[in-house]
């Protein structure tokens, strides 16, 4: 029978812990409008940007690619992954369906996958997908673990800045940081969270070894190459903390579980043997063998 972790803190269900003062979110405020409103005021906006560039005399084409680029980064504040693809093919195809594309250049339709290579180039499509942290997911951390003032908090993989603002509710007062590999991601992010300093960059070139805790959200096959990356790099003392899947290999210091949100598993680096079976209890109590 493997050995059972048990944490205190982990065993009883997360207390809700109340909102602390941050700056108004354009994607809350989005994501709380009734459905389908969001999706036409995303494409509203799109064909305002599509007529109001024309008039500015830009080329049709490049008119049309601008707006649907902007109206897949709007898409991203959509709280689901259907919800973002109605918004982002909306416009293109009520475009198509008006009648004011014909005669055109094929060019001109395949200029937004172009433009969507360049916001996720294929050498980021081995990590995971844009999928944003919840704003909640993250609730509770600050129970099981135990930063130091101003501690150095790396989000690895940060996309447009939804784990650093979840990663802020819980630390106010840490240094926050990202890296992002998509250009055009890092400076959304950017503008979503100017009080964290985010650069564009490899997340698995960058060290990990000065982080007091390292966040990700990631995919199960990537998770194995984090897992050798913070045996590595992270010292003793720093943790791990991976939102949903496990890090295979780590012995688990606790795992946090709201209802009806992923798991997160929490990981204290304190040494690099890897982990003998281990088990322990989440925030409902269930038992996970390891």
């Amino acid at each position: 029978m493997p050995a059972t972790l048990r944490r205190p803190s982990a065993l009883r269900a997360p207390r809700p812990i109340p909102l602390k003062t941050s700056p108004p979110r354009l994607g809350m405020s989005a994501q709380r409008l009734p459905w389908p409103l969001p999706a036409l005021l995303c494409w509203a906006l799109a064909w305002g940007h599509w007529l109001g560039l024309q008039s500015l005399g830009l080329r049709a084409g490049l008119a049309f690619a601008c707006a649907v680029l902007i109206g897949g980064a709007l898409a991203m504040l959509a709280a689901s992954r259907w919800r973002r693809l109605m918004i982002v093919a909306g416009f293109p195809l009520s475009f198509a369906l008006s009648g004011l594309a014909s005669g055109w250049s094929a060019v001109w339709w395949l200029l937004p996958l172009v433009l969507l290579a360049v916001a996720y180039p294929v050498r980021a499509w081995s990590d995971a997908p844009l999928f944003p942290t919840g704003t909640t997911a993250l609730d509770g951390l600050d129970e099981l673990i135990a930063l130091p003032p101003n501690a150095h908090v790396l989000d690895a993989g940060c996309g447009l800045g939804h784990g650093l603002q979840a990663l802020r509710r819980v630390w106010p007062q840490a240094r926050l940081e990202g890296i992002e590999w998509s250009l055009p991601w890092r400076l959304i992010a950017a503008l979503r969270c100017p009080w964290a300093q985010i650069r564009q960059g490899d997340m698995w070139a960058q060290s990990w070894a000065e982080h007091d805790l390292v966040y990700l959200f990631q995919r199960p096959e990537s998770m194995p190459r984090a897992v050798e990356k913070a045996r590595r790099e992270m010292r003793p003392g720093s943790w791990l903390v991976s939102l949903e899947f496990e890090a295979k290999g780590l012995r688990p210091h606790a795992r946090l579980q709201h209802p009806g949100q992923r798991p997160v598993w929490v990981y204290a680096i304190r040494e690099t043997r890897p982990a003998t079976g281990s088990g322990l209890h989440d925030g409902n109590s269930s038992a996970e063998p390891h």
